[in-house]
């Protein structure tokens, strides 16, 4: 299933600035198409300068923060769906049942996920797709691709995002409905890219090559969320 455009801005957004940490040693970055994506990376930032973070800008300027807060709560709950498949595909069932008991308490009692009921009473909020679970499964390593629009990506986490697509309601519930489904669509993205704009300034000063700061702090994300924050030391990995 395609995602629409937003979505993939978005998804480029968070992946190009949410990221930090020190860079990976080069043995264990997988990038063979990297003038293919160093040029894909150009574009894509020219489209967040134009585009996308004015937008952003203009939501965090005109939108309250108790708006934002249901927004975010709201289609983390939508997530939830994919968090109970993926840890009940990676064997990790007690997560799985946390998750469901998530997506059962915030989709009652939270009001359709406007409130995040399940974290006050203690139900630990995971994140999990089917990427991660791929790499569960043996697929441990993957080449780092930067895709036209979507942004950052494994090729192994780009065939998992298009099966966790089919895990998102909106895609059913809104099929007659397209503008208000693009706009569920690019709603939590805009939202996001609005939430870091405060880090725009530390990227750009703590980067002298942005392009290789976003490729490795992105696969140092997914290496920390596929071992659920405890990842094998790197000398391990070389050995």
């Amino acid at each position: 299933m395609a995602w629409k455009r937003f979505a993939g801005i978005g998804c480029l957004v968070a992946g190009t600035i949410a990221f930090a940490g020190p860079a990976l040693a080069d043995e264990t970055v997988h990038d063979p198409l990297e003038g293919f994506n160093r040029a894909m990376f150009a574009v894509n930032e020219g489209l967040d300068t134009v585009v996308i973070k004015p937008v952003a800008a203009g939501h965090d300027f005109a939108v309250p923060l108790p708006a934002k807060a249901g927004v975010g709560s709201f289609f983390g709950n939508i997530a939830d769906i994919r968090n109970v498949l993926n840890n009940a595909l990676q064997g990790k069932l007690a997560d799985a049942g946390n998750d469901f008991g998530r997506l059962l308490i915030n989709s009652t009692v939270g009001i359709f996920g406007l409130f995040d009921v399940a974290s006050e009473l203690g139900l630990e909020k995971h994140d999990e797709d089917f990427g991660q679970t791929l790499a569960v499964w043996g697929w441990t390593e993957s080449d780092f691709l930067f895709l036209p629009i979507l942004g950052p990506r494994t090729v192994r986490d780009t065939g998992g995002w298009v099966v966790d697509a089919y895990t998102d309601p909106t895609w059913y519930t809104l099929r007659k409905s397209v503008a208000a489904r693009n706009t569920l669509v690019a709603l939590p993205f805009v939202d996001v890219r609005a939430s870091l704009l405060p880090s725009d300034k530390v990227v750009e000063e703590a980067a002298l090559d942005k392009y290789a700061y976003v490729r490795d702090a992105y696969l140092q994300r997914r290496r920390n969320l596929i071992f659920d924050g405890s990842p094998p030391r790197l000398e391990d990995v070389l050995d």
